[in-house]
């Protein structure tokens, strides 16, 4: 009798211990909201969802080539006339209002993405509006992929460009190291090719210039072949992170994809790490396949019941550990672990929003840098949701780089109250995180909030001055601006 009842007191503790991490997933998604804040007309906004602002004019461009360029022409004049100023927008995934002038023109370039493959020469001409979802799909029948670009497929081309992207491709620099060229429209309505050979200064301006110098309408990109690619983690403690990047990545030339995480879960707070990598498969990538639904819901309740939850980030981390382990020499193809959208980690709570910061610092600094963060972002009061680690390689192109050596990009996910309170101490947690980045020789990364002050930028972008100068000697009447440049120029 003893036996049994202690047998199903075990299986009743089996299930609650199984049922707690379910009913705390399911109680996230009976928190949410399906409801859609829709944006009046009249009005943009951005990622950050902090930057409603009035506009005089939302266009749509034309998708044909003819049409669009002549379309632009007569919005440049128009603009002149009218003394009205242009942003341009794809995704609009930027937080700082970089695709926003008030009551200004928004050209919206989404409709311009048609796409040709050069497979002799491995070059992919495609439309600046194209999201880069666009560009996997329509590669993957022809068994390229896309050589650098973002962690999620659903940003536009053109705005990675403008921001000067970079990826979790292994040891690369920034997407404008896969640019071959690109037709720029000036602010006469003058197209002019774009290259290292030819305007070039005005290629490095307008990589990762935000839209400051012109519209980018065609752009030619580097392609590499798909391939099969099998996982391969490591989990280690973060103060050995650098020995073991260089042990199990650098070292090693079939590696492919790479990234880390960090553990945020107070236990252990940023003293763990994995660094999850794919490598060459002796195999043939499938075609690309439809994503599970299910599956991607699952994975999005996951990280969202980490919101404002211990707990939750303990699950998430465990539950991504121990799958880890289950997954470890799973094949898949490039295109498909490139093919991630940004709707994976989507917030349905409308009282709240997810802001990214990112600073990218030196191997040789890595370590202190996160001796320095840990105690800030512990007394913050903000909600740290996740912490990837990306290595970049030095940026031969843009003018505005940050890359200026190899470096580690750490990427920090906060989610954010809609309140005074919490815009407020966000500010102060992002000016400490800038200055322990100067003290490690770092730099931080611009297309987020503006919440650095013009000094302090000036300190980790030294050109920020000439570059605004050569904004002024492209674009004399400064025609195109946004919020950014308001606030830094």
């Amino acid at each position: 009798m003893k036996k049994r009842y202690f047998f199903a007191i075990g299986i009743l503790m089996l299930l609650i211990f199984i049922s707690i991490p379910v009913i705390h997933v399911l109680k996230t998604k009976w928190s949410e909201s399906d409801h859609k804040t829709e944006i009046p007309k009249g009005y943009t906004d951005d990622a950050s969802q902090l930057n409603l602002t009035k506009i005089d004019t939302l266009i749509k461009v034309p998708s044909s080539k003819t049409e669009i360029e002549n379309q632009l022409r007569q919005i440049l004049k128009y603009a002149r006339e009218k003394k009205l100023k242009i942003s341009i927008a794809g995704a609009q995934h930027s937080m700082g209002g970089h695709t926003i002038y008030p009551n200004g023109i928004l050209l919206n370039m989404l409709p311009y993405k048609h796409m040709e493959l050069d497979s002799e020469n491995n070059i992919l001409t495609i439309g600046s509006g194209a999201l880069w979802e666009d560009a996997i799909k329509y590669l993957d029948k022809k068994g390229k992929s896309i050589a650098v670009m973002q962690a999620f497929s659903s940003f536009s081309v053109g705005g990675s460009i403008s921001v000067n992207g970079h990826g979790w491709q292994k040891n690369l620099p920034p997407v404008a190291s896969t640019v071959v060229s690109f037709t720029l429209m000036n602010h006469n309505g003058e197209i002019m090719n774009c290259s290292r050979e030819e305007n070039p200064e005005l290629f490095k301006l307008v990589i990762g210039g935000y839209g400051l110098f012109g519209i980018i309408l065609d752009v030619k990109l580097k392609v590499v072949d798909n391939t099969a690619l099998k996982y391969r983690y490591v989990r280690l403690s973060s103060d050995h992170y650098t020995d073991y990047y260089k042990k199990f990545i650098s070292d090693h030339p079939e590696v492919n994809l790479v990234f880390g995480r960090l553990k945020i879960s107070d236990k252990h707070f940023l003293e763990e790490a994995t660094i999850n990598y794919f490598e060459k498969a002796n195999e043939k990538p499938l075609p690309l396949s439809v994503q599970n639904a299910k599956n991607a819901e699952t994975k999005r309740l996951v990280f969202r019941s980490t919101v404002n939850s211990e707990y939750g980030k303990r699950l998430r981390w465990d539950l991504e550990t121990g799958m880890n382990k289950v997954t470890k020499n799973a094949v898949y193809s490039r295109n498909e672990l490139l093919n991630d959208h940004v709707s994976l980690i989507e917030n349905k709570d409308p009282n709240s929003t997810d802001l990214l910061q990112e600073y990218f610092i030196p191997e040789r600094n890595f370590n202190q840098f996160i001796k320095d963060m840990k105690p800030v972002l512990k007394s913050s009061g903000l909600d740290l949701l996740n912490i990837t680690i990306r290595a970049v390689n030095k940026d031969e192109d843009s003018y505005m780089n940050y890359a200026r050596e190899n470096v580690f990009g750490f990427v920090l996910l906060f989610n954010q109250k809609k309140t005074v309170k919490q815009e407020n101490a966000m500010k102060i947690l992002t000016n400490q995180l800038v200055d322990i980045t100067l003290k490690n020789e770092g730099t931080f990364y611009l297309p987020y909030r503006l919440h650095i002050d013009r000094v302090k930028m000036k300190k980790v972008y030294p050109q920020t001055d000439s570059f605004f100068v050569l904004k002024r000697t492209y674009d004399p009447l400064e025609i195109f601006d946004n919020k950014f440049y308001q606030h830094y120029k």
